[in-house]
């Protein structure tokens, strides 16, 4: 266990995750929201996670949320783009279907926004959504992420090109 609270724990994503995990990134009904267009094979996700132990040096890192009743993986959440000289990161956030709003996201972007403005002391944390994705919209803004940009065209669907939105967490001082 990484950090936690009173239902789930978040900590590092390791290689008996890979299974797991596998089966989220080639699932292609999450490809939209990921922004993967190919399969990512078992061999590519054994090799991330061997080395996903150290944000700083790999400017990313993959959390697994698990319950902390069972110890079920329920989901992932991903550090990227960290930038340590100007104090920003992005996040992103996966929770398996059947587990959705049920309050585990919520939890689990707290856990990370006290992390990584407290213990990390990053000054803003940064996410893209896509525009027709209002369920993440609204999670991140009851989180405290306003939107400060939108870029257009900027997802290729089958019904043609949608905006995507950029959020922002700034910490206050």
């Amino acid at each position: 266990m990484f950090i936690s609270e009173e239902k789930i724990s978040l900590r590092i994503a390791e290689p008996q995750d890979a299974q797991k995990i596998y089966d989220w990134e080639n699932d292609r009904s999450l490809w939209r929201v990921s922004e993967t267009s190919n399969p990512i094979s078992m061999f590519q996700i054994e090799q991330f996670l061997l080395s996903n132990s150290d944000l700083a040096a790999n400017r990313q890192l993959r959390l697994m949320i698990d319950l902390k009743e069972t110890g079920k993986s329920i989901g992932c959440v991903d550090l990227f783009e960290y930038d340590p000289f100007n104090g920003r990161i992005g996040i992103g956030i996966l929770i398996e279907e059947a587990y959705r709003k049920q309050g585990f996201a919520q939890k689990a972007i707290a856990l990370c926004i006290d992390y990584l403005f407290n213990d990390v002391m990053v000054h803003q944390i940064h996410c893209l959504i896509d525009e027709q994705n209002t369920e993440s919209q609204h999670l991140f803004e009851k989180m405290g992420f306003k939107p400060c940009g939108r870029r257009k065209d900027w997802i290729k669907t089958p019904e043609g090109y949608i905006d995507a939105v950029f959020y922002q967490n700034v910490k206050q001082s």
